[in-house]
């Protein structure tokens, strides 16, 4: 699926060019044509490319607006997906399904499109881009420079005896797939105070992860690092905590915890 969507995407990236500021794009990606909002910064000359992905409203827009104060501060090109909740609901989009295919096309159009075709890139997204970013973590493992997994409601653990989308029981080559996960360089990106209720999912596999978004964050953090150390296998992953900050994508992305982790 990914080769023929590069192909679909190969004859219309030369026609698409992020300019400077904000900016709005029909693009095909394989059989589907999604809006992807975006920003480059107009102070610099862009380094790296920061993918971001939008909660539950599916907000692309004020998602990428959300991201400008963190792509100016990391000199990056913005684009935004839009996943609309009739062709992607949630067994879509927060626990991945087949839309995870759809990221590696969209990083070839915006490197194409930013005229930079090496460019290093990043994945962010917050809440339930956070669950959706997770199962493409998890199911793809993108070669992405960071992947920022902020405040999901639920998460992919790395047991083989789980059902996918919350482990790896029916994913080829279980034990090979869990170790190139949690090898992976994802930053678990968490509010301090995330600690609320709303919108927060409540399924059996959510619940047995915590009872917070903080605490399923923690929890899945100290599982990952626990399951690498008992094999011996590279752990990739790192725990960012933002001191007072609840369930807010905007005061996430911002945050110079986040600006600082995604820099080095």
């Amino acid at each position: 699926m990914i080769a023929a969507a590069s192909a679909l995407i190969a004859g219309t990236a030369s026609a698409e060019t992020i300019a400077q500021g904000n900016g709005e794009a029909s693009v095909m990606l394989g059989d589907k044509k999604l809006n992807i909002f975006t920003y480059r910064p107009t102070t610099c000359e862009p380094r790296r490319l920061l993918v971001v992905f939008h909660g539950l409203n599916r907000d692309a827009g004020p998602y990428r607006d959300h991201a400008r104060t963190l792509a100016d501060r990391l000199c990056a090109v913005v684009v935004a997906p839009e996943f609309d909740t009739q062709r992607f609901p949630t067994s879509m989009y927060q626990l991945g399904g087949s839309t995870v295919e759809l990221v590696a096309p969209l990083v070839a159009w915006a490197r194409r499109a930013a005229a930079q075709p090496d460019m290093p890139y990043i994945l962010i997204g917050h809440s339930a881009g956070g669950q959706f970013l997770g199962r493409v973590a998890a199911y793809t493992t993108p070669p992405a420079q960071r992947i920022v997994i902020a405040n999901p409601s639920t998460w992919v653990l790395p047991d083989a005896s789980l059902a996918k989308p919350y482990g790896f029981s029916g994913v080829a080559n279980a034990e090979e797939a869990m170790r190139a996960y949690l090898a992976l360089p994802i930053v678990v990106l968490l509010g301090g105070n995330d600690t609320g209720s709303n919108n927060l999912t409540m399924s059996k596999e959510a619940v047995a992860q915590g009872p917070t978004r903080l605490k399923r964050g923690h929890n899945t953090f100290e599982v990952a690092k626990s399951v690498a150390q008992k094999h011996g296998w590279t752990f990739g992953w790192t725990l960012v905590e933002i001191p007072g900050v609840g369930h807010d994508s905007t005061k996430m992305f911002s945050a110079p915890q986040t600006a600082a982790e995604l820099g080095k």
